[in-house]
Order: C-alpha cells, then structure tokens, then sequence
C-alpha cells in the first residue's frame, strides 16, 4: 500500500487572526469610567452642561483639593466611616445569627422568615421617622439604620445558601459523629460561604445607601451633612464630591470582599466572559 502525504497548506495572512494584547483587568475596568469623564469635561467646555446644573470635572477635582486643604473632607469622612463600620458591625453579626437560627431549624425559619421578608421591603426615608421617636436625633438612629440596611441583604443570602448545602454532607456530618457545632463549622457554613459572601457584598452596597440617607436628616457632621449644607447655597461641585467620595467608598469596599472572594474561593472554577 502506498501512503500520500498531505501537506498542510500555510494559511494566508488576510485571513490570519491578529492576537491584540490583553489589557490587566483593573486598568480595562477603567476605560468606560475615564470615557464618561472625558465625555462630562467636554459638554462643560463647550457649555453644553451649565456649571449651574453640574460642576464640570476640573472644578470638582480644584473643590476637592480645597475642601482637603482646610480639613472639610478629612473630617466628615472619618465620621462616615465610623457610622458605617460601627452599623455594619453590628447589622451582620444580627444577620448571619438569624440567617444561622432560620438555616438550621424549621421553627427558627417560621419564626425568623416572615418578619424579616415583611421588613425587607420597607424604605428607609419610612423608618426615619420612627428611629428619631424611638432612639433621638444623635448618632443611635444613623447607626440602627445602617445595621439594618447591612442585616437583611446578609440574612436573605446567607440563609439561602445554608438551605442550599448538600444534604448529603449533613449525612457524612453524621456519620463521622460530628456535635452542632462541629456541623456548623465544618459543613454548614463553608458550604454556605459563597452566597454569603454575595451577600456581603450587597450588604456593603446598601450600608452606604443608607448612610447617605441617615445623614441627611439631623445629622451635624459627615458626607450627608456636607452634601446637604451644599444643596442650601447650590454648590453643586461640593455636592459632587461628596457623591464621588460615597462612589469610591463603596468601589473600594466591593473591590476588598471580590479579594476575599477569589481566596476563599480559589478551589471554585467560574466563568470569566469572552
């Protein structure tokens, strides 16, 4: 028998693909920002956006400097920030307990579940009223606020990813003679652990939403003062700062628990788009 041999013809070079080169995740996730920006600075330049509507980029960026300068900023984000950690303290550990009491009974899930779905569709601006007759007008009702806006995202994923575990761990739980605790700990919430972590980061999410909120009313000192006080005497560039500094520190925050993510999670193969 005799054998052809095929040649493999080259391909042309009209019909090769060009490989572009890979730009780093964190830089390409700033193109649609800068373009935005660019995009603002020129509507402002050719006065197509009044500066009394919005303050243009290069306006922001001069008040930004100045309200660095003489301290303005500095302080109201330290006060912020000790609103929002202090409340997102003390909203997750409350989530994640009820999240644990409602997972992990049928009788803590009647108990637990009703109210906390009920509570989950209320506005902020509709609480308000009922935080300043019950706790004041200092900083207890900014902070309740803020823990309750964190506990309930965290709670809804956190319970939904303990119902979600293998009930075939549960057995292997048993069988290896595991107590509550140890059930708990080994199974219960590594298995749960991605869901509370989307949790977490709707919690961060909505913790800063209701900051703005809390701090608008009543409140003498922190971003929401800040952009309040310039909302009195129209400066919109003040106003803009604030808005990018709660941007940033929630960008900030999102970025910290996607870290947290990719290590803790690093055994979990997911889809990254094309």
């Amino acid at each position: 028998m005799s054998s052809v041999a095929v040649q493999a013809r080259p391909i042309p070079a009209r019909l090769r693909f060009t490989r572009l080169p890979r730009v780093p995740i964190a830089w390409a996730r700033l193109i649609s920002p800068l373009l935005l920006v660019a995009f603002w600075q020129l509507a402002s330049s050719t006065g197509v956006l009044s500066e009394r509507l919005l303050a243009s980029p290069l306006t922001v960026v001069h008040t930004t400097g100045d309200l660095i300068s003489d301290g303005t900023l500095t302080t109201a984000l330290t006060v912020s920030l000790q609103r929002a950690a202090v409340g997102f303290v003390i909203g997750a550990v409350i989530g994640v307990a009820l999240a644990l009491v409602a997972g992990l009974s049928r009788v803590g899930e009647n108990l637990v579940d009703p109210i906390l779905q009920m509570l989950r569709t209320l506005p902020f601006y509709g609480l308000i009223p009922l935080f300043i007759l019950w706790f004041g007008i200092g900083e207890l009702p900014k902070i309740v606020l803020v823990a309750f806006g964190v506990a309930i995202p965290l709670y809804l994923n956190t319970f939904a990813g303990i119902r979600g575990v293998d009930s075939k761990l549960a057995e292997l739980a048993q069988v290896q003679q595991l107590g509550r605790i140890g059930l708990i700990r080994h199974i219960v919430l590594p298995g749960a652990l991605p869901q509370a972590l989307v949790g977490l980061r709707q919690s961060l999410g909505v913790a800063w939403l209701a900051l703005i909120v809390a701090e608008q009313v009543n409140a003498d000192a922190g971003l929401g003062y800040m952009i309040n006080n310039a909302r009195e005497f129209l400066r919109t560039d003040v106003i803009v700062v604030g808005l990018l500094v709660y941007s940033v520190l929630g960008l900030v925050t999102d970025s910290a628990v996607r870290l947290i993510e990719r290590r803790a999670l690093s055994w979990r193969r997911s889809f990254l788009g094309t």
